[in-house]
């Protein structure tokens, strides 16, 4: 169970310091530095992360309640990168951790990465937050083995790019880059689990955006008045205002079943059905909020779009809704029938999604 005290540390340092004036210097600057020097030194970046390799310790579920609470306030910064990701692959392959913002590539399909001989080429895209990073973390593939790489940034050339939030994701480029840090991967550290992996981080990541806004669309319906009287009072209104409240309810069951289990083997079954969930709801939930706000909710002045620019762009990275739905569907045909009840009552327990 995650420490009462280190939830409400973080919810009051980002409460503090995600302002309207924070976030809106960060799409110009890629982050907020004054944010991540505070969060380093709480050592949040590095929780579940072992100490002897480097991290602040805990488990995962510490790690992702951090994270959820980072979507609540749409938190500028590389938390999920820097220890949930590359943070777990260095110090599962025995590589070094570091006390900076690190990052990891993702795996899009249209990556180009080859290491011969020691010698890394090509092109990795939508990293996450490089710019910003000290070191950056790949899983590449070389004579049929799966290697651990960690390249400091400053040996690369990156190409700033950016999603609808206006969050670095970033393509890197490594033109012929001598290698020093590589390592075999270990058993159960490969590109599947780095999705999987990846996926339950931005489903905490939406699930605490989904809350903060539909908190924000309830408090506008209540203040909003017309004829007299709240449009909560409307029906239509408040059809809307259900849809927002209940996606944000079902991600974040979905999303505490999912680290719940995480913790305990590898939750694929899980983490593919919260990604789902999450996904869909990113669309359903913010169409609901926007028809509640109207014009105001796509003022740049109102907060409602600091949250629906971040949930249309965290639903994309590390599984579609298409993907996670055939990943299921898959499974659930070749598993047959009989094992379908058990599956949704046992979870991965029972039915393992490849």
């Amino acid at each position: 169970m995650t420490d009462a005290l280190l939830v409400e540390g973080v919810d009051r340092l980002l409460r503090t310091t995600c302002t309207a004036e924070a976030l809106e210097r960060a799409e110009t600057a890629g982050w907020e530095p004054d944010l991540w020097a505070a969060a380093a030194q709480m050592g949040l970046p590095w929780i579940s992360v072992p100490e002897e390799s480097g991290g602040s310790g805990g488990d995962i579920d510490d790690a992702l309640e951090v994270l959820k609470i980072a979507g609540q306030y749409a938190a500028p910064i590389p938390l999920a990168e820097t220890g949930l990701l590359a943070g777990w692959l260095s110090s599962a392959a025995g590589l070094p951790v570091g006390r900076g913002p690190a990052t990891v590539v993702p795996g899009c399909s249209q990556d180009t990465l080859s290491l011969s001989r020691g010698v890394l080429t090509g092109r990795a895209h939508r990293v996450a937050w490089a710019r910003v990073a000290e070191r950056v973390v790949a899983i590449v593939e070389a004579d049929g083995e799966d290697l651990i790489v960690s390249v400091p940034t400053a040996t690369v050339t990156i190409e700033p790019m950016q999603n609808l939030a206006g969050e670095p994701r970033d393509t890197v480029v490594f033109d012929e880059l001598h290698v020093r840090d590589v390592v075999s991967a270990p058993a159960g550290v490969d590109t599947q689990s780095l999705l999987y992996r990846g996926a339950l981080t931005r489903v905490m990541l939406i699930a605490g955006a989904l809350e903060t806004m539909a908190e924000l669309t309830v408090q506008y319906a209540r203040d909003r008045h017309q004829f007299g009287v709240s449009i909560s009072t409307f029906q239509a209104v408040q059809e809307h205002l259900v849809q927002c409240a209940g996606d944000a309810a079902l991600v974040a069951m979905a999303a505490a079943v999912a680290a719940r289990e995480a913790l305990r083997h590898d939750a694929h079954f899980e983490i593919a059905s919260a990604k789902l969930l999450a996904n869909r709801a990113c669309t359903s939930a913010t169409r609901a909020a926007h028809q509640v706000h109207g014009a105001m909710g796509i003022t740049r002045e109102y907060p409602l779009n600091r949250f629906t620019r971040r949930l249309w762009s965290w639903r994309s990275e590390y599984g579609t809704e298409r993907l996670w739905a055939r990943s299921l569907g898959v499974a659930a045909y070749r598993s047959g029938a009989d094992l379908l009840y058990p599956a949704i009552t046992g979870g991965s327990k029972v039915w393992d999604v490849a």
